[in-house]
């Protein structure tokens, strides 16, 4: 409606008149009233008839109205027509065309979209011309509280270290409210606690929560479940809420220390057990977990100390009690031990908890076992001198029975040890005695084993090493190092040095003599007292002629007792020198063994000679027998000389071919005639032979050809084979060919063959039953 004082009305709309003054200023009235006064408020702000405002989630049966749209161009004839365009225009929003009235068609969701941007137009009806420009607005929508708080998880999960302090921070959730927090307290939310208490808090703005009460102990409870609620509105009256779930697990700490379920423990073991091997496992409880229940044993104290020991399982935590050393159930039948555990890694914020350590005490009992003899001695070493006769002792040896019962004790040797049988040990006292000589050159030691074994159980055997060392005693001879072949020259003096060597072995070393067992007018020895002597010449002028050879007889004598000597023959060789004494020549022996051959390397040498000859002349026979031609090729080597065709003729009508006439007619033989048609293949060479005359049958022929092929020179060493498939003339089976049975089929007479005997008693029913139907 027109307004005085030069303003002009705009827009009426939800019980507020918006006026536009010339200057600018807008002004608007409400519906508040102060008594009976309409109170007029002015405000200095841009065009509020731009934003329109609308309220969500409408519930009304008609359309809800927004507002009114009108021009001053508008005269009120009709002729003006109102147009919207612009988001959710003709859908959402409508405008009456003739009084511009603007309603929502839907239901608006402000969290869908919370404002609408649109634009709206007069026209003239009659002429559709715009009667002012296109104006744009705004539709805000209202936001109520129509949506609840949600967490951003359905459950959370949290962990905090048992004992923690009062405010020890667990966890942080946080909740979004999807309506407008700009507008009212629709999204103001605060944080509260449902369940949880009194172990759990929150703070209301925040969400955290925190630990509520001290000393939470994780071996009493090690898991809570806390509720947590967020509800808007700041938490008043009418709001709506959203709840979740957190889990918070406590973590370990060391705060417990390791307590034994006893005070003592009892375990029990044969005395027979090994060293090592488990006794028994005690175990102590510790309430923590992890690295926090790592525990460690140790024996502190107890007489069995010293036979047991404890090692940590660290799978199982336990402590593993073994065996240290072997136990004994004749000295000591029960072992005790106080064993200490103790937690690897200790806190010290909870020292005051402790002492994180526990003491028990372990009875270990022994179990008597029936046990094999013991020997007073690991080892038995034992001296006899190599002359001592037979029968006298070396030694004892001595075992014992350690079980209670006591039983009497046998003794034996391993024969396996004692293979030639030089010792013997009484069974009965242990005595070991000497069987057979002994000879410290041939072993300087004898390494044998002896059994001892309990009588009333032979299975209880145990076994000990007996070693026995031979003395020396100098019972051996010394004699010559080496062999010496020894040569001599004229005008020379120092001829060879020689030196000796003893099978025995003196505590103080070797000393030997040397002296000539007779004496000698051509040589001298002399001894240089280091175990060697010089072999010297007495004169001079040596022929080989006169004698090549001379034989020193040399005795060598030890200085032990009883004193042993030996004679040994050097060899002395005369061989011819020059002026500066080189050898110029000797006999032959000398010379070789002048060069250092011995005997035996000479026969090896002559072998080798013979071996190499016997070779060559081997080799040459082998070239020899090589160069002659093979007179067979064939694998079926049958001895003959072999003319292949290749062919296997043409029948009958085969003229050509091989006729058997030809062997009535040697003749045929002599003019070399071969086939024209076939080219032979001449695997050896034919050797023609000599004429003869003409053989009326081939008996003959054979008969001229043997002889011939045996005084032939050139015919090879061995028989030769030839197969001609005739029999020759007067041949009492006659032929065998049934081309002519026809003939004489039944002239033929089978009785005779019921006279063969059983063998061919088929053979004659076929044949005499046959001519027997023939003759009915």
């Amino acid at each position: 409606q027109r307004i005085k004082g030069g303003s002009k009305a705009i827009l009426q709309c939800q019980g507020f008149i918006l006026l536009e003054r010339s200057d600018g200023n807008l002004f608007h009235w409400n519906h508040l009233m102060e008594g009976d006064k309409l109170v007029l408020h002015r405000s200095k702000r841009d065009w509020m008839w731009r934003q329109f405002f609308l309220s969500e989630e409408y519930t009304g049966s008609n359309y809800q109205y927004v507002g009114k749209l009108r021009s001053d161009k508008d005269r009120g004839d009709g002729t003006a027509r109102y147009v919207l365009s612009g988001e959710g225009a003709g859908i959402i929003f409508r405008i009456d065309e003739k009084s511009g009235d603007l309603h929502a068609t839907q239901r608006l969701d402000r969290e869908e979209k919370a404002s609408y941007t649109l634009q709206a137009q007069a026209f003239n009806k009659i002429t559709g011309l715009p009667l002012e420009p296109a104006t744009e607005f705004i539709v805000k929508i209202h936001d109520i509280n129509d949506n609840e708080p949600k967490f951003t998880k359905a459950v959370y999960t949290a962990s905090v270290p048992e004992m923690s302090d009062i405010g020890t921070f667990v966890i942080e959730v946080n909740a979004t409210d999807a309506d407008d927090a700009t507008y009212g307290n629709s999204a103001k939310l605060v944080y509260s606690i449902l369940q949880g208490q009194p172990y759990f808090s929150v703070e209301p703005e925040t969400g955290i929560v925190r630990i509520a009460l001290s000393n939470m102990d994780r071996e009493v409870r090690k898991e809570y479940q806390v509720v947590i609620q967020a509800k808007d509105m700041a938490g008043q009256m009418g709001g709506l809420s959203g709840t979740t779930m957190v889990n918070v697990t406590l973590t370990d700490v060391n705060d417990s220390p390791p307590r034994f379920a006893y005070s003592s423990y009892h375990l029990s073991t044969y005395e027979s057990a090994e060293i090592g091997s488990t006794v028994g496992r005690i175990k102590a409880n510790d309430g923590d977990e992890g690295e926090n229940a790592e525990m460690k044993y140790r024996i502190v104290d107890g007489d069995g100390k010293e036979y047991l020991d404890i090692i940590t399982d660290e799978t199982t935590q336990e402590g593993v009690m073994v065996v240290k050393k072997k136990l004994d159930y004749e000295s000591k039948r029960v072992y005790t031990v106080k064993v200490e555990v103790t937690n690897i890694h200790q806190d010290p914020s909870f020292s005051d908890l402790g002492p994180f350590l526990d003491t028990a005490i372990v009875k270990v009992t022994a179990k008597d076992v029936d046990e094999p003899p013991v020997f007073s001695r690991p080892q038995y070493v034992f001296e006899v001198n190599e002359d001592t006769p037979k029968g006298i002792a070396v030694g004892t040896i001595t075992a014992w029975d350690p079980d209670a019962t006591h039983y009497p004790i046998q003794y034996a040797i391993d024969q396996h040890t004692d293979p030639e049988r030089l010792y013997h040990i009484d069974p009965k006292n242990g005595s070991i005695t000497i069987l057979k000589s002994l000879d410290r050159e041939v072993s300087k030691w004898h390494n044998i084993s002896v059994l001892a074994s309990e009588i009333n159980n032979p299975h209880q055997r145990s076994r000990v090493p007996v070693l026995i060392k031979v003395l020396d005693v100098n019972d051996n001879a010394p004699e010559f190092a080496m062999i010496y072949e020894t040569f001599v020259c004229e005008n020379v003096k120092l001829i060879q040095t020689i030196s000796a060597i003893d099978t025995d072995d003196p505590l103080v070393g070797h000393k030997f003599v040397f002296t000539l067992s007779s004496m000698n007018p051509n040589f001298t020895i002399f001894d240089n007292e280091d175990n060697t002597a010089r072999i010297l010449t007495r004169r001079s002028g040596f022929n080989r002629r006169e004698m090549s050879v001379y034989y020193l007889p040399v005795v060598i004598s030890d200085s032990d007792y009883p004193i042993q000597s030996s004679t040994s023959t050097l060899t002395i060789r005369v061989c011819s020198c020059d002026a500066t004494g080189n050898m110029r020549s000797c006999s032959v022996d000398a010379l070789l063994l002048s060069a250092g051959l011995s005997t035996g390397a000479l026969v090896a040498i002559l072998l080798c000679i013979l071996i190499l000859l016997m070779i060559v002349v081997l080799f040459s026979a082998l070239k020899k027998q090589r160069r002659k031609e093979p007179l067979i090729i064939s694998k079926e080597d049958v001895r003959d000389n072999v003319v292949s065709y290749n062919d296997e003729g043409g029948g009958e009508e085969d003229t050509q071919a091989f006729d058997i006439g030809t062997l009535r007619h040697p003749e045929v033989i002599e003019s070399n005639k071969l086939r024209r048609d076939i080219i032979p293949e001449m695997l050896f060479p034919y050797h023609r032979p000599s004429p003869m005359k003409e053989c009326t049958d081939v008996r003959d022929f054979i008969i001229s050809r043997l002889q011939e092929n045996d005084t032939d020179p050139f015919t090879p060493p061995y028989d030769s084979l030839a197969t001609y498939a005739y029999e020759g003339n007067g041949s009492i089976a006659e032929s065998l060919s049934s081309l002519e049975s026809s003939v004489t089929e039944g002239d033929h007479e089978y009785d005779y063959l019921s006279n063969w005997g059983p063998q061919f008693k088929k053979l004659a029913d076929m044949y005499i039953g046959k001519d027997t139907g023939v003759a009915n």
